[in-house]
């Protein structure tokens, strides 16, 4: 049993972060060289705490998201510092949904030490970011990036976060299926990397369904007020409106629809995936579909437990960017017990050979490009909450 003080001050340390005080400390009491074990898996020991860096968005655009990752990988650790063998020491720092503030706390990981590095939130950040890591061989594990090309900077550079490529093709093709789409209008925010990724993978996803795109509108991202451009989808008579946008622009958007009197179903990217669309949009967002790497209708016994263990600690229950985080943990853990190694070559190696590893979000394997495979799922907002796509 791991020492409960410790783990108590390392959890409330990443706890200031979030309310604004950020580490400013060089690096962690802890140092991944030299610190190789003996054993492996369930029976490795390693001798002082592995130290873990994480670059959330605390502040700025994407806060929600960050906040809901840094509760997940809080989780994690605590449940794995209840484990024999290997303590995790986790630093986290605000990225500030900024690539400067992003490079700046990745260089402070290069130089402080860190085994391996979680984050930046977004993509934009991330690959802004990650260079500075793969240069310095230190492995990233990205868990809600979902870009296209965000592995494709480095060997060092993994995600447990499926990518749009993976998720929105199954949402077309099921919301084609439930819905009986022909023609659509697509909106998205085009200055930033994660959206206009999404909106690549979307046209061509309706391209194959066969689905005609009779209008593309575009929007920044720092846009609130879209009655103009609905009102110009609206006058095409779509089947449905796709739309590729964080959850900021997410939230206005749809509420702002139904106002003006569209009542067409809304598609949305992996940037819908978050409580607070049910939450601030209310009954706008009923019928709302959306793809998503996790639900937590699953009662698998490794999301029944996750699930249970997140409600008791914060007393609400988790979103996705939550149970990747917590799956993020539980891949470099189990990358840092393949080989009892906490140097970042060895985690390194250990993450390209995660096999079916069973987790919160499914089995989840890494393959060949070094981004995760598992089931993905195809939601609808019911009732006020995320219900599977039947």
């Amino acid at each position: 049993m791991r020492n409960a003080l410790r783990t108590a001050v390392i959890l409330s340390a990443s706890a200031l972060v979030l309310a604004g005080c950020s580490s400013t400390d060089g690096g962690g009491s802890g140092s991944a060289e030299g610190q190789k074990g003996s054993g492996s898996g369930d029976s490795c020991v390693i001798e002082g705490a592995v130290p873990v860096g994480a670059a959330l968005s605390l502040t700025g655009a994407a806060a929600s998201y960050g906040e809901s990752q840094q509760k997940g990988l809080e989780l994690a650790v605590a449940d794995l510092n209840e484990k024999d063998g290997v303590e995790y020491e986790l630093k986290v720092e605000d990225d500030g949904t900024d690539p400067r503030q992003a490079i700046s706390v990745f260089e402070g990981f290069v130089s402080g030490g860190e085994s391996v590095v979680i984050g930046p939130t977004l993509s934009n950040t991330a690959f802004q970011a990650q260079p500075i890591a793969q240069e310095a061989g230190m492995p990233v594990l990205a868990i809600s990036n979902t870009a296209t090309g965000i592995t494709e900077q480095g060997d060092f550079i993994f995600r447990d976060s499926l990518t749009e490529a993976q998720v929105i093709p199954q949402t077309i093709k099921a919301a084609k299926g439930e819905l009986g789409l022909k023609k659509v209008v697509v909106m998205y925010s085009n200055d930033d990397a994660f959206t206009e990724s999404g909106f690549k993978v979307m046209e061509s996803a309706l391209k194959d369904e066969s689905v005609d795109v009779i209008e593309t509108l575009k929007f920044s991202v720092k846009d609130t007020d879209f009655r103009s451009l609905l009102t110009a989808a609206k006058e095409k008579k779509p089947d449905a409106i796709v739309v590729s946008a964080l959850i900021e622009a997410a939230i206005p958007l749809v509420t702002q629809a139904r106002e003006l009197g569209i009542d067409q179903p809304i598609i949305g990217g992996n940037g819908f995936n978050n409580p607070a669309l049910m939450k601030d949009a209310g009954d706008a967002a009923e019928g709302v579909i959306v793809g998503a790497a996790w639900n937590s209708a699953s009662d698998s016994p490794e999301n029944t437990a996750f699930m249970k263990a997140f409600e008791e600690k914060y007393g609400a229950g988790p979103d996705q960017f939550a149970a990747q985080a917590y799956t993020g943990m539980l891949i470099i853990d189990h990358a840092v017990r393949a080989g009892c190694s906490a140097e970042r070559a060895d985690v390194q190696k250990g993450l390209s050979e995660v096999k079916d590893l069973a987790t919160p979000l499914g089995s989840i394997s890494i393959n060949k490009d070094r981004d995760a495979e598992h089931p993905a799922v195809v939601q609808i907002v019911k009732d006020g909450k995320f219900a599977v796509l039947n």
